[in-house]
């Protein structure tokens, strides 16, 4: 879009600007930040013929109402829900040429929690840390470091000529109310007995209505923990140690009960035993999970974590290429 923008009408529950998230500054507290469900920015992107990287809309729940200034190209991926140009139903995961003056709208997501909306060219707010994603509990990037509001005029960067491209039903991810997370455990998973250690890899988590950017919280059943003298500097809580940094997936258990999978706006470490870690992979699961998916956790070595790490790198980079 040349000179374009995009208005927001109505700005959806929680919208925000994200991209692939900053990095190299987590260990001064301050998280990636970046798209919950990686593949699908990515995709979205691929197919206006953005950059991976370019700046997405994330939009949990319920999508926005958008008017384009200026003519260009819109996709929209993630969870399934109803997609409307002027009030006419089109199709997700395909290119959708817009005019000067069209109306983008949504119904309510039906399967999965967060859509996904790339424009050609891409959202064109600073780069914050080398990151134009939003970080709204520090107000870091995106739309004045907040979610989308009505009446923001967000501007659009320069586009390449419209292209049809569209995303092959196989390629697109499945949406379920019931998924399986592969877990590295560590670095504190002996901090739990045998039996708590089983009942985690056995229980089927259901995820409560507290489910965030920051993380997800489950709820299923009670682990018991070794017994012990808290050292110096850890809490009362047998879930708690002497404080740790925390990666993007870890796994905690305050008090033995509703385990909670930090995300992307998560902070950077505190004093919570760490039992596990979701794979990078599979952390697009967690964010396309809505409260109630029932969900079941089974162990990985680190060898097979980084292998499917490669496995999705190049699928991306097969799509890329096709749709190039």
């Amino acid at each position: 879009m040349t000179d374009a923008a995009v208005e927001v009408v109505e700005p959806g529950l929680a919208t925000t600007i994200q991209d692939r998230g900053r990095s190299g500054a987590y260990n001064v507290g301050i998280p990636p930040s970046g798209a919950l469900d990686q593949s699908s920015a990515i995709l979205a992107n691929l197919l206006v013929g953005n950059p991976a990287g370019a700046a997405v809309l994330e939009a949990p729940y319920m999508g926005p109402k958008l008017a384009f200034r200026g003519t260009g190209a819109v996709a929209v991926t993630g969870g399934r829900a109803k997609v409307l140009i002027n009030g006419e139903e089109r199709d997700q995961w395909e290119s959708l040429e817009v005019a000067d003056g069209d109306v983008l709208s949504f119904g309510f997501i039906e399967a999965g929690a967060r859509l996904y909306i790339a424009v050609a060219g891409g959202f064109d707010v600073p780069e914050i840390l080398g990151s134009r994603s939003t970080y709204t509990l520090g107000a870091l990037g995106g739309f004045g470091g907040r979610a989308l509001a009505k009446g923001d005029v967000v501007p659009v960067g320069e586009a390449t000529p419209f292209v049809a491209r569209r995303i092959a039903d196989a390629d697109r991810p499945v949406l379920s109310r019931e998924v399986e997370l592969r877990i590295v455990l560590g670095l504190y998973d002996y901090r739990l007995s045998e039996s708590g250690l089983s009942t985690l890899l056995d229980t089927p988590w259901q995820l409560t209505p507290v489910a965030d950017r920051t993380g997800f919280r489950y709820a299923g059943a009670q682990l018991d923990f070794v017994p012990r003298t808290q050292p110096f500097g850890a809490g009362s809580d047998p879930s708690n140690i002497v404080d740790a940094g925390y990666p993007i997936g870890s796994i905690q258990v305050p008090s033995g009960s509703e385990p909670i999978i930090l995300h992307r706006d998560a902070v950077s470490g505190g004093g919570y035993a760490m039992v596990g870690t979701v794979i990078s992979t599979d952390m697009d699961i967690v964010g396309q999970s809505a409260p109630a998916t029932v969900t079941t956790l089974t162990t990985v070595t680190l060898d097979e974590a980084v292998q499917a790490r490669r496995d999705r790198a190049a699928r991306l980079a097969a799509l890329a290429e096709s749709l190039a």
